[in-house]
C-alpha cells in the first residue's frame, strides 16, 4: 500500500494545508503560547475569540503531535488524489466544521469552565480521514510479528492511535468528533459527497505553495489520455472498468479518465492498465 506518487503531485490543496499547520504550530511554539490553544468552556459561552478558535484548527500543541499529524495528513493526500482537489476541499471544510460543532456541543455538556477540554490541532480532517481510510483502501499486504498478524495499513492505524492518545482526554475528544464526521460525510449527509468548489480552488492551491515541498508537477491529465496507446478493440465487447478498479489507479496518482480509459482496454486489469499508464506518462 502507497500513497501513489511521492510528493505532492495531484494533491495541491494537501500541501497548502501542511504547510499552513506547520507554520501556525511552529510560530506558537517560538512564542510560548501552545498554552493558549484549544477549546474550553469560556471560549465558547464567555469571552469568544475567533483567532484561537482558527489558530486551534492547525497549530498542534507539541512536536511529537506535528510530526505524527503531518505524517497522516500526507499519507491521506491519496483522497485528494482520488475526488480531486475541488470535491476535497469540501471534504476538508465539511469534517473541519461538523467536527468543531460537534467538540462545542461535548463542551457545553461537560461544563467545565475551568478545563481546556479539547487540544488544538486538525484532528477532525485526519480522524474523519481515518473512515475513507478503512473502507476504501484496501490491504496489499500481510505479514506476522510474534504471532500477531499485521496489514500494510497497521502503520497507519498506529500512527493515528499514538495521535488520539497524545494529550489523553483533550485528543480523544476531537479525535473521536473527527470519525463521526467522516462517518456522516461518507453516508453523504445533505447530498455532501456531490458537493465540490469551482476550478479556481484548486488552481489557488497549485500556486500557493513552497516549490520545494512538492515533486516535479505531473504532466496534464489531458497529455495522458492522448498518450496512452491505442490497442484494438474489435472483435471483443468493451467492458465498463469498475469502480474499485479505477480507485486503484487513481490512488496511484492517476488521472481519473485515464484510468478508465487504460482500463477498457486492458479489459479491467489493473495491472495491464498500469502498465498503459506508465508507458504512455514516458512518451
Amino acid at each position: 500500500m502507497n500513497g501513489g506518487p511521492s510528493g505532492f503531485t495531484n494533491a495541491p490543496v494537501t500541501r497548502a494545508f501542511i504547510i499552513a499547520s506547520a507554520l501556525f504550530t511552529i510560530f506558537f511554539g517560538i512564542q510560548g503560547r501552545y498554552n493558549t490553544l484549544g477549546l474550553s468552556y469560556q471560549d465558547v459561552f464567555g469571552k469568544f475569540r475567533i483567532w484561537k478558535w482558527i489558530m486551534s484548527i492547525f497549530s498542534f500543541s507539541s512536536t511529537p503531535e506535528l510530526m505524527f499529524g503531518l505524517y497522516l495528513l500526507y499519507y491521506f493526500r491519496v483522497f485528494e488524489r482520488q475526488i480531486g482537489s475541488n470535491k476535497y476541499s469540501v471534504f476538508i471544510v465539511f469534517s473541519i466544521l461538523t467536527s468543531l460543532l460537534l467538540e462545542v456541543l461535548a463542551v457545553a455538556l461537560l461544563k467545565d469552565p475551568t478545563a481546556n477540554l479539547v487540544t488544538p490541532g486538525p484532528y477532525g480532517l485526519i480522524f474523519a480521514s481515518f473512515v475513507p481510510f478503512f473502507f476504501d483502501i484496501p490491504v496489499s499486504t500481510r505479514f506476522r510479528v510474534f504471532s500477531f498478524l499485521f496489514s500494510d495499513k497497521s502503520f497507519i492505524y498506529l500512527a493515528g492511535l499514538q495521535l488520539l492518545l497524545s494529550s489523553w482526554k483533550r485528543s480523544i475528544l476531537p479525535g473521536l468528533c473527527g470519525i463521526l464526521a467522516g462517518s456522516l460525510y461518507r453516508l453523504n449527509v445533505f447530498y455532501i459527497r456531490k458537493a465540490k468548489f469551482p476550478e479556481l480552488i484548486s488552481s489557488f492551491f497549485s500556486r500557493f505553495s513552497l516549490p520545494s515541498m512538492g515533486s516535479p508537477r505531473a504532466a496534464p491529465a489531458r497529455n495522458v489520455v492522448r498518450n496512452v496507446p491505442s490497442y484494438p478493440t474489435h472483435q471483443m465487447e468493451a467492458i465498463e472498468p469498475s469502480e474499485d478498479s479505477i480507485t486503484t489507479l487513481v490512488s496511484m496518482g492517476f488521472d481519473r479518465n485515464s484510468a478508465r480509459q487504460a482500463l477498457v482496454q486492458a479489459r479491467n486489469d489493473v495491472n495491464v492498465a498500469t502498465n498503459i499508464l506508465l508507458e504512455a506518462q514516458s512518451h
